[in-house]
């Protein structure tokens, strides 16, 4: 009994491992070209109903509309011979004479012994088979155009017609139409004029199409994928070129384009050729010989119409055409009344259903309304968890609802907050503001980050960002805007605060600076007093004398005041952006530093780029002119650190240049090259390699450059040199 179930799962499982059958479909053009689609269709969906077998197919596309040429072809058949290399399959289906072309030539190389189907094979000749030995392996459906009966279509549906436009290319299949055509152009050139064009570019192709007589003539468009020029079309963009300037009725030969705006005719059919071709696969797959499967010679062809054409030019097939296919037909009274009762059962079937469903429909929705108002609840709990201020407004500006926190920024409740608009609890400047912004995300759907400052209504003041971006409702409609504040008021107050320590750190060097400027101008006054001292006890002390010591004296002494009226100066924080000279500031950084860094036997250059161009900057200029004091230290500093040739005089070069969107300010100094273990931490927080240093200096420099004044500040070794980059943008560029 055991061997027996084993011997059965055995069975089963090979009957089932050979049910399986691998079909490669080989098409000469491309995968969007409606004959090449049709023809997919129709296969798979007769290998859809096999039930005997599953059927895999495999399908690849020649794409010979485009390109073909013999290195080409021979180019796939390497790559095809590579990708099929350990496949096996039980059948190869090619479509038009190109892939059958390329089957019957490298058939032995590709795939031998495999059965090959073809269709759609213009000018088919068996002697083909003959002559390449593969009578045995190939079979198929042949593809002719029938033109002899859609002339005669024609002249009957036209008894008046004088001329016939017959349109073509010069493709494979075109050359072999135009062959076909000469004994019925031939045949029909006494009935009616016959002109034949396969030879002009589209714009001419419009030209003679717009000019046809539009009541005694008839276009026939056989094919037209290029014009002379080469350009390609697909076969919509072609014919709907001439469409686009035809007054007259338009018969084709091929089913694609039916739909199109062709009136239709006796049309080659892919569909029908991919149900045949697959039927035939199907006779194979149940165990027919290929070679007992005889060739159809004769082109499955249909008489097909486009109603809509047929009404638009008052044509009637009835006389003489039975039982066409017919699209776009409007139904009738009959095909109406013959549906009302399928869809009569149709609504009593729906009604039964949704009576019985009703109660299981409500229940649901009465749980899904239960879950939607816990989950109301929650989002309304987390939204007041959250600690950063939010809102949200319709389109109109007006509150729809918002968190606690900002409720309480704003300090109203909720209630007093909804229906009203920012303009109820912000300045004017700051909401009207704020609206500009909301209209123009309104309008491009985008997101946006900005800042404000405002005094609550507790008097104090806030700095604010605002991220804002646009909310839609389920129905796709623009609900409104969405906020989320971010309360930086601390931030700013922290660093306005390191700003001020990084010049409380710097005063050390600050007042050495002023030692050094008060230093000549004491020892000014202490000749002056000593020799006015010297003309008083020699009696020859004269009034011109005093005058000249009064006068020499307050010179000093003014001096020495301007000194300290800067070093006020620069102590005190800029409390607002403004337009300031680059040269104003570096002259005052150069009268505060400039005796200092000249006695530690250090020459400092400033070398202006644009010399008939007073560079401007939009920012704080007092704590730009820190940044510039707080670099030319570390420079001097260090040079005097590491020089110990002390008759060799050290540089610092100071660039200053214009660039298209930034103001550059070069600090060069040799007194030798940053350690690249650390010129990457420079600019961090604490960071510093003095023994008493604070470490807030080039921190607040990067502060002050990069967030205040949305400028870069970059440092590089040159060789032995150290370079600070400084970029800070144009005011229009800032703005």
């Amino acid at each position: 009994m055991k061997f027996f179930l084993l011997f059965s799962i055995l069975f089963l499982n090979f009957l089932f491992a050979n049910t399986s059958k691998e079909v490669l479909v080989l098409h000469s053009y491309h995968k969007g070209y409606a004959w090449s689609d049709d023809i997919s269709k129709a296969i798979e969906k007769t290998f859809s109903e096999y039930k005997k077998a599953e059927i895999e197919v495999t399908t690849v596309y020649m794409d010979t509309k485009r390109i073909d040429n013999a290195e080409y072809l021979n180019s796939l058949a390497k790559l095809y011979k590579q990708q099929f290399e350990g496949r096996i399959f039980d059948l190869i289906i090619v479509s038009d004479n190109t892939a059958f072309d390329f089957m019957i030539k490298y058939h032995e190389y590709l795939f031998k012994n495999t059965p090959v189907l073809f269709c759609g094979i213009n000018n088919f000749d068996k002697v083909l088979l003959d002559e390449n030995n593969l009578k045995n392996y190939m079979t198929g459906v042949a593809e002719d155009v029938d033109l002899e009966k859609n002339f005669e279509l024609i002249s009957k549906l036209h008894p008046k017609l004088k001329n016939l436009l017959i349109i073509n290319d010069t493709s494979n299949t075109g050359y072999a139409v135009k062959r076909d055509l000469r004994p019925i152009i031939e045949k029909y050139k006494n009935k009616f004029n016959i002109e034949y064009t396969d030879d002009l570019e589209i714009n001419n192709l419009r030209q003679k199409v717009s000019n046809l007589d539009k009541e005694n003539s008839v276009i026939l468009f056989v094919l037209l994928f290029k014009d002379t020029t080469g350009k390609y079309f697909t076969y919509k963009q072609s014919f709907a070129q001439v469409k686009e300037v035809s007054q007259v009725p338009i018969y084709g030969l091929w089913d694609f384009y039916l739909d199109n705006g062709i009136v239709g005719g006796l049309l080659t059919s892919a569909i029908a050729q991919g149900e045949s071709v697959s039927k035939m696969a199907l006779q194979i797959f149940n165990g027919k010989k290929i070679s007992d499967i005889p060739i159809i010679e004769k082109s499955p062809n249909i008489y097909m119409f486009d109603y809509k054409e047929l009404d638009k030019f008052n044509i009637d097939i009835s006389p003489y055409i039975g039982n066409p296919v017919i699209i776009n037909e409007p139904a009738t009274v009959y095909k109406e009344h013959s549906k009302l009762f399928i869809f009569t059962a149709l609504i009593i079937f729906i009604l039964s259903t949704i009576v019985i469903i009703l109660k299981a429909n409500i229940q649901r929705r009465e749980k899904l309304e239960l879950e939607l108002s816990n989950r109301i609840e929650f989002d309304k709990v987390l939204l007041d968890t959250i600690p950063n201020p939010i809102y949200y407004k319709n389109v109109d500006g007006k509150f729809l609802g918002c968190n606690i926190s900002f409720a309480s920024l704003v300090n109203s409740s909720r209630d007093e907050i909804i229906g009203k608009t920012a303009f109820d609890f912000f300045s004017f400047k700051v909401a009207n503001a704020n609206t500009i912004i909301d209209q123009e995300l309104l309008t491009t759907f985008s997101t946006s980050t900005s800042e404000f400052t405002f005094h609550t209504p507790t008097n104090e003041m806030k700095h604010i960002i605002l991220n804002k971006a646009v909310y839609k409702n389920i129905d796709g409609t623009v609900g409104g805007i969405v906020c989320i504040m971010d309360d930086i008021t601390e931030r700013v107050q922290q660093k306005q605060f390191l700003i001020q320590q990084s010049k409380l750190a710097e005063m050390g060097d600050m007042i050495a600076a002023i030692a050094h400027q008060w230093n000549e101008p004491l020892v000014e006054l202490s000749a002056l007093v000593q020799d006015i001292q010297t003309s008083y006890l020699l009696n020859e002390l004269k009034d011109m004398e005093v005058k000249d010591f009064v006068n020499d004296s307050m010179v000093q002494i003014k001096y020495m005041s301007k000194t300290l009226s800067d070093f006020r100066n620069f102590l005190k924080p800029s409390t607002k952006k403004k337009l300031f000279s680059i040269s104003k500031a570096l002259r005052e950084i150069n009268e505060i530093i400039g005796k200092q860094i000249f006695y530690s036997n250090i020459e400092m250059t400033f070398n202006y780029k644009n010399e008939n161009e007073e560079l401007l900057i939009y920012g704080y200029e007092n704590e730009f002119k820190q940044v510039l004091l707080n670099l030319l230290n570390n420079a001097k500093n260090k040079i005097v650190e590491k020089n110990t040739d002390f008759g060799k005089k050290a540089h610092i070069n100071i660039n200053i240049e214009r660039s298209s969107n930034y103001n550059i300010i070069e600090i060069i100094d040799d007194g030798g090259a940053i350690d690249e273990k650390i010129i990457h931490s420079i600019f961090d927080p604490y960071f510093t390699t003095k023994e008493s240093g604070t470490g807030f200096g080039l921190y607040m420099a990067k502060v002050i450059i990069e967030d205040k004044m949305r400028g870069i500040i970059k440092v590089r070794n040159d060789n032995n040199n150290v370079v600070f980059t400084i970029k800070l943008p144009h005011k229009k560029v800032q703005n």
